[in-house]
């Protein structure tokens, strides 16, 4: 049988703890992830929990036979930034202690573009957020997470970003099989999105090493910062609160900044005030 571990795969970046590396590779075809494993599913034309995995066993049935919760009790969550990277979502749960079993799998989605937050995350990269697009279509993957992977994800994205629920209808996502979906959990910045140099949302999900390289070269004052390349960036970002905020500062300054008010009518108010009951340290945010 096929190793299927990450490190096998080539998956098993964590940006986390290597910042050039965002936002890790993503999963390109319905996996199952479990543990340090990411194990194949086949697309059926059926619901997600019939899925086979490996051909061997319905995903539904997979799930109970570990204890885990089945797919109509989960969360699906579209990810723009290293929530598609299964070395970084195995890393984020392992790290609380909580059962690495999630299905992730790459999800057409219209009306929504994905680009680069107005910050500068705890781990020194400029993460990914999304925007509205009406005009976009993209691949993105979807995680199907439970009551407490949600919450510890949750976890890590607040304060920089909030939680939004994407409906189907406005923002029409289509699975492999062609299910549509009804709807969707999605994390925006609440930094704002970087504008390029043509006014427009700078591109995210690239080489981070190639984005802080373009930033660094259009800014004198973040090269004074942060220069005189990428990895003095991430390393000095990386452990500086101070340096990170001021980048950040100078993001806006420059006149980068475009704000996020698209996803407003959609953010998940019971998310928020979840979170800002029980809030994080911020040098756990790992967006």
């Amino acid at each position: 049988m096929k190793d299927r571990s990450l490190a096998a795969l080539g998956l098993d970046d964590v940006p986390a703890k290597e910042p050039l590396t965002y936002p890790g590779r993503p999963t390109t075809e319905p996996s199952l992830l479990d543990g340090n494993e990411l194990l194949q599913l086949g697309v059926r034309p059926m619901r997600l929990g019939d899925w086979y995995v490996e051909e061997k066993r319905q995903l539904d049935e997979e799930l109970r036979q570990r204890g885990q919760v089945v797919t109509g009790s989960r969360h699906p969550v579209v990810a723009v930034g290293s929530n598609a990277s299964p070395g970084q979502v195995s890393h984020k749960l392992t790290r609380l202690g909580i059962p690495v079993t999630v299905p992730m799998v790459p999800v057409r989605v219209e009306g929504i573009g994905v680009g680069c937050s107005g910050h500068i995350s705890p781990a020194g990269y400029v993460a990914g957020t999304p925007y509205v697009d009406r005009g976009a279509s993209t691949v993105l993957v979807v995680a199907w997470l439970d009551a407490e992977q949600l919450e510890a994800v949750d976890a890590t994205e607040f304060p920089d970003y909030r939680r939004a629920i994407l409906p189907g209808d406005e923002f029409p996502m289509t699975m492999p099989s062609g299910e549509r979906l009804g709807g969707a959990y999605i994390y925006f910045s609440s930094h704002g999105v970087l504008a390029g140099p043509d006014g427009t949302p700078r591109p995210g999900g690239g080489d981070q090493s190639e984005l802080l390289a373009a930033l660094l070269a259009a800014s004198p004052r973040l090269g004074e910062l942060l220069g005189p390349d990428p990895s003095s960036w991430v390393k000095k970002a990386g452990i500086d609160p101070g340096l990170r905020e001021e980048g950040t500062r100078i993001f806006g300054e420059e006149g980068w900044v475009l704000p996020q008010t698209d996803f407003l009518p959609y953010v998940d108010a019971s998310a928020d005030l979840r979170l800002y009951d029980d809030l994080p340290p911020l040098g756990d945010s790992l967006p």
